[in-house]
């Protein structure tokens, strides 16, 4: 590389970073970061991988999960409601928005589990605080950190993990990941992972640029282990990224790329447990009917080329897709052709390792809560479940208190 590296060039290298080489917004909650420590606890670390998939905007669950066999929700919808004739029927009573075939083929696999009704006491409408709610899994917001940052401050109590243990795959760094001393990196793609590292001089620089250690509990601290642990994920990843081509396509649209990306992490880090990625669009408050298609098609395509490429790998026993959304819509239309901001909503579980089918009551259009579908799972629920049987951790610890477990998986 050449001696000519420019401050530009260096804070567009910063930039592929999520976290960047100054202080992100996100740092403003979290406490003094530490190395990244290896797993204990009483638990024996497993080498499952969970795929977090957020649909940020809130996804309207009645038209995704169907209930074309309830005709008040052909009172509520009159002109979004989904006809029953073009429905992808799952059941007697539910079924697939008819944009998702491949989704629709997993299901009928066994390999999808729909957990209804999910959502949490006193519901906030609003998406920063929504949101919020689910990435700290605190409804009050009294615990701090993200649920998986937690997760990996509890598994990180007797030696460093692997610097690419969980990765989220973003522009900014999501609550969810953020811990009191975990310190997992995000990065905008892996093309430019790959385009900027395998240069000895550039990484040099990059961690020069750091400079001496920073007083232990100051912000600036914060900001080095931050860095640091993107640059050792980086290094590691550069090494493992190469000599792997996707086999199955994938669309160019943010589902379709995520996927595709995941996919190559899996393939070629085995170290990798945890994988976070969002797609956004979600908040269709008019003309909803074209964008929500447009958005469920390339979800579907994305996921089930996804669980095909883990099938061809040999991989898809050990990956676990988890899909949520901040909050599902209203159960009635508005005057926009739209949904506005609702409640209870469905969540996804989607692997060979899931029990498929209908978790949860179904929607029940008589008793809504001021025009919203009430809830019948806790979200913390699902993510005990998650933590309990799949990733190895201790729920109680991590959501700060018992839960219960939803049936869905077959671990």
């Amino acid at each position: 590389m050449s001696d000519l590296l420019s401050r530009r060039d260096l804070f567009r290298v910063g930039g592929m970073i999520a976290i960047g080489l100054t202080s992100p917004r996100w740092l403003s909650s979290i406490a003094k970061a530490d190395v990244i420590r290896r797993a204990a606890g009483g638990k024996a670390p497993k080498d499952t991988v969970l795929v977090v998939c957020q649909l940020s905007g809130g996804n309207d669950g009645l038209n995704t999960v169907v209930p074309y066999a309830n005709k008040l929700y052909y009172d509520l919808r009159p002109q979004l409601a989904i006809g029953e004739d073009k429905v992808l029927k799952l059941t007697n009573e539910v079924g697939f928005h008819p944009a998702m075939p491949g989704l629709a083929d997993l299901y009928k696999q066994g390999k999808v589990a729909i957990v209804q009704n999910v959502g949490y006491p006193r519901p906030n409408r609003s998406h920063f605080k929504s949101m919020e709610i689910w990435q700290s899994a605190s409804p009050t917001t009294e615990l701090k950190h993200g649920w998986i940052g937690r997760h990996f401050d509890q598994q990180a109590m007797t030696g460093p993990l692997n610097p690419v243990v969980a990765l989220g795959l973003s522009t900014d760094k999501p609550h969810a990941l953020s811990g009191k001393s975990a310190s997992i990196p995000c990065f905008a793609s892996l093309t430019d992972i790959q385009s900027m590292v395998g240069d000895p001089d550039a990484e040099r620089m990059l961690r020069q640029i750091q400079g001496p250690d920073a007083p232990a509990g100051s912000a600036a601290r914060v900001v080095q282990q931050a860095n640091k642990a993107a640059l050792d994920a980086m290094a590691q990843l550069s090494k493992q990224l190469s000599g792997f081509t996707p086999k199955e396509t994938y669309g160019n649209d943010p589902f379709g790329n995520g996927f595709r990306q995941i996919a190559h992490l899996i393939a070629t880090s085995p170290q990798t447990r945890v994988v976070y990625f969002s797609a956004g669009g979600f908040d269709t408050h008019a003309r909803q009917a074209e964008s929500h298609e447009r958005l469920l098609t390339n979800f579907s395509a994305g996921v089930s080329a996804f669980q095909k490429e883990m099938e061809a790998l040999g991989k898809d026993k050990n990956v676990l897709v988890l899909v949520f959304s901040e909050f599902g819509r209203r159960s009635y239309e508005n005057a926009s052709g739209g949904t506005d901001h609702g409640a209870a909503g469905p969540m996804f579980l989607i692997g060979s390792s899931v029990k498929g089918g209908l978790h949860g009551p179904l929607p029940d259009l008589e008793n809504l809560q001021d025009g919203d579908l009430k809830y019948s799972i806790d979200f913390r629920d699902v993510y005990a479940t998650t933590l309990d049987s799949w990733m190895g951790g201790d729920s109680e610890v991590v959501l700060g208190q018992k839960f219960n477990r939803v049936d869905a998986l077959k671990v």
